[in-house]
């Protein structure tokens, strides 16, 4: 990369030092939209611009806050953008070439269209709209960046409804016209609904990410061990070498010798018999995205026929919410419902356009993990279905990029991303869960949703609708996760609201299953009776890159020297692990 487009590690280093400081004057004030913007363009400068349009909305939601008199948080915003203007205009706000001098306020005032005579109450507001314009910028932009051009337009045009003549949003607006017309690969016109919205972001473990475990540690595996008993008792978790994962196919396949890394895996602690279960996991980290049908809202299995002797209880405090027994209902009371009990989170984003479904799913599942933090007390990024699990993280230093509007998202960056499902949907989770969305930045940090939905991007089960073939129901079983990936699996797996793994009563090929004492046990993300291309294409999801199991890289190499084709990959849905 160009050092003219990129930062040094030491510039690096003191915008992390920056954005620690603006992070921590928003604890102790939540309420600062200027505070908000400053932190957008230190994440632009670093280049995570999805942590910069979340920024920006949170000021443009604040300054909305500001300019209306009955909104929930008014006085607060407005009380907190009087103390950071009480010496002028903030810098943050300057355009472009416009410098404020601060011997000479009132040209710096009128450069920006603050009129000087104005009382104190009409000086703010008209601070709050400057505010909402930049927010409006930041937003276009960082959107774009994020090829969520769809969501980038729609700020653009709101922005320019506020500022007709701004060059910066006019300028914006022509950016996302000609990358839509490219990735569109059209010359005409582009009608808004048509321009894409699904983006994609840096997936990694953030620099000043501190709840980030060191999966390798002895505390660690002692606690997974601990986990281990009661669900998995001839299992134990070991550190073990995997090979390295590629983006896609290459000539390594017949290589006798492939880079490895370090990751956890499962390993039989005593012999275990072909069709003996291997693991049991019932987790309540899951989700569905049917409206008013007959599920469990803990574990979401079928609920079974209601009658005399059936065993489904209703929450006594809310409607319409059915557990499958009085374990589900305790369990539901103890890890995650009193956070939304009669606060009709289950209509959020239920009734979604069928392209829609599998984000939907995942905000279900991120709003599963919101609700137990709140229960539970304990940092989303702590609870202990989700703290132990690998997110297919790249490092920081990889994921960096020029600082070009004309440079699209490059393939490393593989965290998918919408500016409804990454920022506005969990704000709207967090509101109806009524949590002050501001004050509890520490927890709710978009940072902190990319974290979890890394997380479940790469180890979420889900059902499919038999009719439809869209996802309807998912759920994260963190231990289940541990048995790592293979073509040639030694188990198999079913889940029907309880996740049961057991052995293999045959292997590929024919051959006699059962696990001795030592072996790893191993699982599979993919139908494994489909070709190796296709189910490296299908397990790419969850994997985080091309499957280099033995099996896939014998059957490719086989292929590669017999002059055979790829078979074209399965055009499937990015909700990994998926039961037909």
């Amino acid at each position: 990369m160009d050092s003219s487009d990129s930062y040094s590690e030491d510039e690096a280093l003191l915008l992390l030092d920056k954005r620690h400081s603006v992070t921590e004057s928003l604890f102790r004030l939540p309420y600062d939209l200027i505070a908000h913007l400053e932190r957008a363009a230190v994440h632009s400068e670093l280049g995570y611009p999805d942590l910069a349009a979340s920024d920006s909305y949170r000021a443009l939601l604040l300054c909305d806050e500001c300019a209306n008199a009955g909104f929930e948080y008014h006085e607060q915003a407005l009380e907190t953008l009087q103390i950071r203007s009480r010496d002028g205009v903030p810098d943050v706000l300057h355009r472009p070439g416009t410098i404020l001098n601060h011997d000479d306020l009132t040209g710096g005032v009128e450069a920006l269209n603050i009129d000087p005579a104005a009382d104190e109450q009409q000086r703010l507001l008209q601070i709050a709209h400057l505010a909402s314009i930049r927010c409006y910028r930041s937003l276009a932009i960082s959107l774009l960046l994020c090829g969520c051009l769809k969501s980038a337009f729609e700020f653009c045009t709101r922005g320019l409804a506020a500022a007709p003549d701004d060059e910066e949003l006019l300028q914006a607006k022509e950016y996302i016209e000609k990358m839509a017309r490219g990735r569109l690969k059209v010359d005409n016109i582009v009608e808004i609904n048509d321009l894409p919205d699904q983006g994609l972001v840096r997936r990694e473990i953030y620099p000043w990410n501190d709840h980030e475990p060191n999966r390798f540690s002895p505390d660690t595996l002692n606690f997974l061990n601990g986990q281990l008993r009661d669900v998995a008792p001839k299992c134990e978790v070991r550190v073990t070498e995997l090979p390295t994962l590629l983006e896609s196919a290459s000539l390594t396949d017949d290589y006798g010798i492939i880079p490895t890394n370090k990751q956890l895996g499962l390993f039989a602690k005593e012999d275990i018999a072909p069709g003996e279960t291997v693991l049991f996991e019932h987790s309540l980290l899951a989700a569905n995205n049917r409206l008013k049908e007959t599920l469990c809202d803990a574990c979401s299995t079928e609920l079974p026929p209601l009658g005399d002797n059936s065993p489904v209880v209703g929450c006594p405090e809310c409607d319409d919410i059915m557990f499958c027994n009085e374990e589900c209902l305790s369990r539901a009371q103890e890890e995650y419902h009193p956070a939304v009990c009669d606060k009709e989170i289950e209509t959020v984003a239920k009734d979604v356009d069928p392209r829609e479904k599998t984000s939907a799913l995942y905000l279900h599942l991120l709003a599963r993990a919101l609700a137990m933090s709140v229960t539970q007390e304990v940092h989303p990024l702590e609870l202990k279905e989700v703290k132990y699990i690998w997110g297919d993280f790249l490092p920081s230093r990889a994921n960096a990029v020029p600082h070009s509007l004309n440079a699209p998202p490059p393939p490393i960056w593989t965290l998918p991303f919408s500016f409804q499902y990454n920022i506005a949907g969990p704000l709207h989770v967090l509101e109806k869960m009524d949590i002050d969305i501001y004050a509890t930045l520490a927890d709710y940090d978009l940072w902190v949703l990319n974290t979890l939905y890394s997380k479940f991007r790469g180890t979420a089960s889900a059902r499919v609708n038999s009719r439809t073939g869209h996802p309807e129901v998912a759920a994260v079983h963190p231990l289940w996760c541990l048995a790592n990936h293979d073509c040639d699996p030694n188990t198999q797996w079913e889940w029907g609201g309880r996740m049961k793994l057991w052995c293999r009563e045959k292997r590929i090929g024919g051959r006699p299953g059962g696990i001795k004492a030592g072996e790893e046990v191993l699982n599979h993300y993919c139908d494994i009776e489909l070709k190796v291309y296709d189910r490296r294409e299908w397990a790419k999801g969850s994997l985080g890159g091309w499957c280099m199991c033995d099996r896939c890289r014998t059957e490719a190499a086989a292929e590669a020297r017999n002059g055979l084709g790829q078979a074209n990959g399965s055009s499937l849905e990015t909700l990994v692990n998926g039961v037909h």
